[in-house]
């Protein structure tokens, strides 16, 4: 019981000590990164499939990356946690929403445009419903494809960073461990998920699931190392300001104790 307590008042200090800012990115980008996936791209060859959460995805891991190397790996896999905990929360009031009897305003706008084309539009509704109620092998695969991602993210950006004996603190160091632990973490979340609901629920192939991975990964990647010079520079003032100082002071305390 006291673990339980030591452990949610950690927590309680983590998400005080994480700029709001950040924490509230984090868990908007997981949101649509989830309900985005709902959407697959057009890419015009039947061995390749994407899908339209790789526009947002890449914000998430840059996320995690500029939290693992301020707080470190077990702050930026609990803050992870949170994220996909507030996307079930609202995922569970997307589907009460779609029980609810009413017309979206795709309706009325289709109604409006072609009101004599003798279309049944109710079926707009049912469509919109159906994604926003979202199914249980796309919530299950999203939670589950996250949450390892996350863990392989965090910790392997983490690991690659004890690497650096030699400005451990420089560009360098921080690109190298944000590119591969992105990579990593990002093909592992798009072929996990692509496995659990794609594969057998969609019927994509193994080789789209593949694809899709390897693809998504590098369109991630790219935007991923586009926008590294901005955490980077989050990084630098956070450390400057001593953002989290009571957080990291209570977990450096923590180890200490351990040690002992």
């Amino acid at each position: 019981m006291k673990k339980l307590k030591n452990y949610f008042y950690e927590f309680g200090l983590l998400l005080r000590s994480v700029p709001s800012v950040v924490t509230s990115i984090f868990v908007v980008a997981v949101v649509a990164m989830n309900l985005l996936a709902n959407k697959s791209i057009n890419i015009g060859v039947d061995w390749l499939a994407l899908d339209t959460g790789i526009i947002v995805s890449w914000a998430v891991f840059l996320c995690m990356d500029v939290l693992t190397k301020h707080f470190g790996p077990r702050a930026a896999t609990q803050i992870s946690i949170f994220a996909i905990g507030v996307n079930l929360v609202l995922s569970l009031l997307f589907f009460v929403a779609s029980k609810i009897g009413g017309d979206w305003g795709a309706y009325f706008d289709l109604l409006e445009r072609m009101p004599n084309d003798g279309v049944d539009f109710t079926i707009v509704n049912e469509a919109l419903d159906i994604t926003f109620g979202g199914t249980w092998y796309v919530v299950l695969g999203s939670t589950v494809a996250f949450v390892a991602s996350a863990v392989i993210n965090n910790f392997l950006n983490f690991g690659i960073g004890k690497i650096f004996k030699r400005k451990p603190d420089g560009f360098a160091a921080y690109a190298l461990r944000t590119y591969v632990s992105t990579a990593v973490g990002q093909f592992a979340d798009n072929l996990i998920f692509a496995l659990i609901v794609s594969h057998f629920f969609f019927g994509w192939s193994i080789t789209q699931c593949l694809t899709c991975a390897v693809t998504g990964m590098l369109v991630e990647l790219i935007l991923e190392a586009a926008f590294s010079p901005l955490g980077f520079l989050v990084c630098k003032r956070w450390t400057k300001q001593g953002v989290g100082k009571e957080y990291l002071d209570f977990v450096n305390y923590k180890s200490l104790k351990i040690e002992k």
